[in-house]
């Protein structure tokens, strides 16, 4: 293979590598979004939180945690991103086993502030 062929082969993995990483930052951002509006906005959290939750649904919260700690943060470390996405997921695991501190778990955990001020982007 020639250079021109060399570099057009390395141009579209290249580019591909970049559709890839869009699609990923894509998926991220309409997991968190969701999650957003279904358990912050939503209210789900506090429900879970004030202890008047079904099972059901503090399951739901914890999947819903779980989804959004592995995406890929849209701002900001990736460290503080882990580090603040596992205090909701541990919280979340507290009321589903049913102890009794998830509800101060959870009110801790779920500081908008703090996470925004970390890792939301200016535009949104």
């Amino acid at each position: 293979m020639n250079k021109a062929g060399t570099l057009l082969v390395i141009a579209a993995f290249g580019v591909g590598g970049i559709v890839a990483t869009v699609h990923a930052d894509d998926e991220s951002h309409e997991i968190i979004e969701m999650v957003m509006k279904k358990c912050m906005k939503g209210g789900l959290c506090k429900k879970v939180a004030s202890g008047q939750a079904s099972d059901a649904e503090k399951k739901e919260l914890l999947k819903c945690f779980e989804a959004m700690a592995e995406c890929k943060p849209p701002k900001g470390a990736p460290e503080s991103w882990k580090k603040m996405t596992g205090a909701l997921v541990a919280a979340a695991k507290l009321a589903v086993d049913g102890d009794a501190s998830a509800g101060k778990a959870l009110k801790t955990a779920a500081n908008c502030k703090k996470c925004h001020k970390a890792h939301k982007p200016a535009d949104k």
